[in-house]
């Protein structure tokens, strides 16, 4: 397929790319978007895990537009409930109050979903970060908001430590498309019960990171390892990374810069060369395993808004391109589905084919990062994920 024509068809399918600040890029009408957003509500499926099925109903029964604001709007009213619930909490019920605030941001995350592309989304997101601070303020152990000088601007991440355990192995996660890093965060206690830390933080392009994505924007995540250094509460020889969908690129690119300093990565959804093709992007547009807005989601972490830009911009991203893959690199483990439509399973079998032995998981009926009715996200990460986290952080450094 040539290359005009990539550009041609891709405009008829997401529609002008103009118009996705005015309205949904597809792939469904206002009807199947409903009626999409409560299955995974009630069944706990991205993008609406952690929202509850009646706050999803309620939600939806007010939308009656598929404009950004009014998505926005249907969600942080019930948002700004959950709110004024944990204030009214905080003092007599603090674990009460962390419920009511934990629900908020998860309201308030779905909201500016999947990108913060209009002023509701915006006011959402603004929201959403409020909720979950206030949140983390309220567990035990507490969540730290760090801020590392980096370029004029500055790395925001959330550092956990498990208590008793010092200077404590770490896990540095970092949010996909998108996830942010409250998503990241989120799910910390799991490691807190193994005597892991957590760090999270945005990838490029998402949430508060300082940078877009670019060639070289893995520098912010080389500075979050030089500031971990001086944190004595943290052992900066054992730490591991995991990137989730799109960073799995930053996990894999991470592995190979900084493989002195890391003891693994976990790239979880592979996602490093064919998928920056335009081929590829002709076909992962539309898919319909993404609930909707796929196209201004992935063209605002490049920072373009035009079709044609968003299909240039994407090759010199590719790590075969760049000369990575045949570079010795920290231990890896790949995982993602056989049947994913978002990055192709291609990339995680180039991967294999390159450099130092990696390990791999793939789930021959798993879709994006693996997932399928019998192998769902939590299992795949409490059965894949982290074991191979904990092996990672408890073996020899490597010489």
């Amino acid at each position: 397929m040539k290359y005009s024509t990539v550009v041609v068809a891709l405009m008829a399918a997401v529609m002008i790319p103009a118009l996705a600040i005015a309205q949904s890029a597809g792939p469904r009408d206002l009807n199947e978007l409903k009626q999409e957003a409560q299955r995974r509500a009630d069944r706990n499926l991205p993008p609406a895990g952690g929202v509850k099925p009646e706050d999803m109903r309620e939600a939806l029964a007010g939308l009656n537009s598929l404009e950004p604001d009014a998505w926005a709007a249907a969600f942080s009213r019930i948002g700004d409930r959950y709110v004024e619930k944990g204030k009214s909490q905080q003092a007599a019920a603090p674990r009460d109050a962390a419920e009511s605030y934990k629900h908020a941001w998860e309201v308030y995350n779905t909201a500016r979903w999947p990108t913060e592309n209009s002023p509701g989304k915006k006011q959402a997101y603004a929201k959403a970060l409020e909720a979950f601070q206030a949140y983390g303020r309220l567990i035990d152990p507490p969540l730290e908001v760090v801020r590392i000088p980096f370029e004029g601007k500055e790395i925001v991440g959330y550092l956990r430590l498990p208590p008793n355990v010092r200077p404590a192995p770490l896990l540095i996660g970092i949010s996909g498309l998108d996830t942010r890093k409250e998503d990241v965060a989120a799910t910390s206690d799991s490691f807190m019960r193994r005597g892991i830390g957590i760090f999270a933080l945005d990838m490029p392009g998402t949430g508060q990171a300082p940078l877009k994505v670019d060639v070289g924007a893995e520098r912010m995540y080389s500075r979050a390892l030089d500031y971990l250094q001086t944190r004595s509460e943290v052992d900066a020889k054992r730490i591991v990374v995991r990137g989730q969908s799109w960073s799995g690129y930053w996990a894999a690119l991470i592995a190979y810069k900084e493989r002195d300093r890391i003891r693994g990565a976990v790239v979880h959804g592979v996602g490093i060369h064919g998928y920056f093709q335009p081929e590829w992007q002709s076909k992962g547009l539309t898919t319909r395993e993404y609930l909707f807005d796929l196209f201004p989601a992935r063209s605002a972490v490049y920072g373009v808004s035009t079709m044609e830009e968003f299909l240039a911009y994407g090759p010199r991203l590719s790590l075969l391109t760049l000369g990575y893959l045949d570079k010795p690199s920290a231990p890896m483990l790949l995982v993602n589905g056989e049947k994913d439509t978002q990055q192709p399973i291609a990339d995680l079998y180039l991967m294999m084919k390159h450099g130092d032995p990696k390990d791999a998981w793939v789930n021959p009926a798993g879709g994006h990062m693996g997932r399928s009715t019998q192998w769902p996200q939590g299992q795949i990460v409490e059965r894949v994920v982290m074991p191979w986290i904990e092996r990672a952080l408890s073996a020899p450094a490597q010489k």
